[in-house]
């Protein structure tokens, strides 16, 4: 029986008239993954790098939001053509590939994306998820147009070869990271330091020249809010940890004792 796979992210991205907001799935947790798939937010990102995540976790995961309305991108955990790979094979059609800082580190990671004679993919596909076994017509010859490749810059030296970045045959966004940006740019921590937003601001300006959406990671509301208004395609808002860490603080702080002046517990 001839399966259809869902529109790439470049092409929802495309057809939108809208920037697309999305939040980060860190937990490993395929439940997790189905209570964000049914948010009403755009996209998910299944990240590989940060987190606890495997190749059995991302592939239950994509499993678990399939039928929800949403699109999942899976972040490998470096630019490996043997990680690309197998993350393709599990059926992941939108990979965000971090740490790229040169136009040769773009391409390389769309050459993992590609079957010869374009590209480095090992062919795996009636053995695969991502051909549904075969039953993906003419997914061999096809694939590129079913996978989308985002590519992170996230130092210093990437943004400087932003526009050459994403000048590259095969890039189809880039994913702008303000925290290992301020850290290559002397500011650890300072994701917000008006030099570090210059430099994201300054990428927007590159990769739009280009004729690519951009996106950026802004979990504090004004940060997105700013970027939202400098022209931010897509921007990732929250994640499930993050989300679950703060809910369960306030909660420890509404609802637990606290010493008053004298040291006695008070409610």
């Amino acid at each position: 029986m001839p399966l259809r796979l869902e529109p790439s992210f470049r092409a929802q991205l495309a057809a939108s008239d809208r920037p697309f907001v999305g939040m980060w799935v860190c937990s490993g947790s395929p439940l997790l993954a189905e209570v964000a798939a049914g948010s009403g937010l755009d996209w998910l990102l299944i990240d590989m790098e940060h987190s606890a995540n495997t190749l059995e976790s991302v592939l239950t995961q994509l499993q678990a939001v399939a039928a929800y309305p949403v699109t999942p991108l899976v972040r490998v955990p470096f630019n490996d053509a043997v990680a690309i790979k197998q993350v393709l094979d599990l059926g992941a059609q939108n990979l965000i590939v971090p740490m790229v800082s040169s136009p040769d580190e773009a391409r390389a990671a769309v050459a993992a994306t590609r079957y010869p004679p374009e590209g480095v993919r090992g062919v795996g596909s009636a053995l695969a998820r991502s051909a549904r076994w075969n039953r993906v017509d003419r997914y061999l010859q096809e694939s590129a147009q079913h996978v989308s490749l985002t590519v992170q810059i996230e130092t210093a030296a990437g943004v400087e070869a932003a526009a050459d970045i994403a000048a590259v045959d095969g890039v189809d966004a880039v994913f702008v990271g303000p925290s290992d940006l301020s850290a290559s740019m002397g500011l650890l921590g300072q994701q917000t330091h008006p030099d570090v937003v210059a430099a994201v601001e300054s990428v927007f300006a590159a990769v739009h020249g280009a004729g690519k959406p951009v996106g950026v990671n802004a979990f504090d509301p004004s940060a997105a809010d700013a970027y939202l208004a400098a022209g931010a395609d897509f921007v990732a808002v929250g994640a499930d940890v993050a989300l679950l860490a703060r809910a369960s603080e306030a909660l420890a702080a509404r609802f637990l004792p606290r010493s008053d002046a004298s040291g006695r517990p008070s409610y």
